[in-house]
């Protein structure tokens, strides 16, 4: 096409043009009506449609054009980027880094695919039709935390975008409040009751699970023997093999020494017996543990607990660390919680603990003349009560 000049303008500051073009029937030079701007943008020259035949609205948004490359809020290829490119900017940077969290990734982007398709241009996904597509989620019936990683990964996709020049701005994405936060953890009883309904293979890896709170799949059943030491009594998980990427220690107490000696005792008879050498901790007839969903439900519908999941060990272990009064700090690092607020949320408080205190509160009450300090009803200072008396010391008498 050529282009039909117009008057000069200071170099810089942009140019109007109408393009022009051969009619192919008549062989007469035509001219479009709309007018198109140019730009010089990082030494080479960029075109844009205004889509107005008026060229006082051309010359609007020949201004706003250039505002936004001095603001630098245009990109020449954000025009071109679309959904796929995103997508695969994605799904690139997980494979580099090796996260653990690929698989579902592939879930999330075939949500957001199907609402926003692949050639859907990135420019046109704003922050109102974000909004349609979580209102599209949840007409499915998805659940929020769902949604919430579907979004999160279109946040991370733009956000790699404006990274690499692809885009120019990320639409606002406002991730949806989550009530789905389990509470579920066993006491001992209940645990006794699944781990007797458990295939033998299984009944070792969920009484580590349950003394340790380690993620079963990713973090148990990938042990090998060298990462249990029993001379030093430590059973390990390397630098980059946790969630975190940290590694992590946990002593070999009595009833994990034993739970890890008996399941030595027991590999080192298959190893006998087959001539294999077994290097997992965990096994079915020397060969790794893949999937025990089956058995796990099954044993707990046996024992009459439908519904639990082997994460319930986590919130368990932390419990039973706090009962035991283990520094927090310590406790973090032995479970694998890198921020206090998650591990206030494994933290769960049983009913027998509320019982427990309960009963503690009433023997000191109970204690005729023990002075302790409390609140007086009649004011609000704290005071100094001696139960068995009528005084109060520092408030008004009671």
């Amino acid at each position: 096409m050529k282009q039909e000049g117009v008057k000069e303008r200071e170099r810089g500051s942009g140019s109007l043009f109408r393009e022009q073009y051969r009619d192919r029937k008549t062989g007469e030079q035509r001219r479009v009506r709309t007018w198109t701007m140019k730009m010089w943008v990082n030494g080479k020259a960029e075109k844009r449609a205004t889509g107005t035949a008026s060229r006082s609205q051309a010359n609007k948004a020949l201004e706003r054009w250039k505002a936004e490359i001095a603001q630098g809020v245009w990109m020449p290829d954000a025009t071109k980027t679309t959904f796929k490119d995103l997508a695969t900017i994605l799904t690139d940077e997980y494979a580099a880094n090796g996260r653990r969290s690929a698989d579902r990734l592939v879930f999330s982007l075939a949500h957001l695919r199907a609402f926003f398709t692949d050639f859907a241009p990135a420019r046109s996904i704003t922050s109102d039709r974000v909004l349609r597509y979580i209102r599209h989620r949840q007409d499915e019936g998805a659940a929020n935390g769902s949604i919430n990683r579907e979004l999160a990964a279109l946040k991370r996709m733009f956000r790699l975008g404006e990274i690499s020049g692809k885009v120019a701005r990320r639409p606002h994405v406002e991730m949806l409040e989550e009530r789905n936060v389990r509470t579920g953890f066993f006491e001992e009883p209940a645990f006794r009751a699944v781990l007797a309904h458990l295939p033998e293979d299984l009944q070792a890896v969920v009484e580590v699970a349950y003394l340790t709170g380690w993620r079963v799949a990713s973090e148990l059943l990938t042990r090998q023997w060298g990462h249990v030491d029993f001379k030093a009594g430590w059973l390990r998980l390397e630098p980059g093999e946790t969630k975190n990427q940290e590694g992590r220690m946990f002593p070999l107490i009595p009833a994990l020494r034993a739970v890890l000696e008996r399941q030595h005792r027991r590999t080192v008879e298959i190893e006998k017996a087959t001539g294999r050498i077994i290097p997992w901790v965990f096994h079915r007839n020397g060969r790794p543990i893949k999937d025990f969903r089956t058995a796990w439900r099954l044993a707990c519908k046996v024992a009459g607990l439908p519904g639990r999941i082997p994460h319930d060990f986590r919130r368990t272990a932390v419990r039973n660390l706090e009962r035991a009064g283990v520094s927090r700090s310590a406790a973090m690092k032995m479970v694998g919680h890198r921020t206090e607020a998650i591990y206030r949320r494994y933290a769960i408080v049983s009913e027998s603990d509320l019982r427990e205190a309960g009963r503690k509160l009433t023997a000191l009450a109970q204690h005729d003349g023990q002075a302790v300090w409390g609140i007086d009803t009649a004011s609000p200072t704290l005071t100094r009560v001696e139960f068995g008396t009528s005084r109060v010391v520092g408030g008004a008498a009671v």
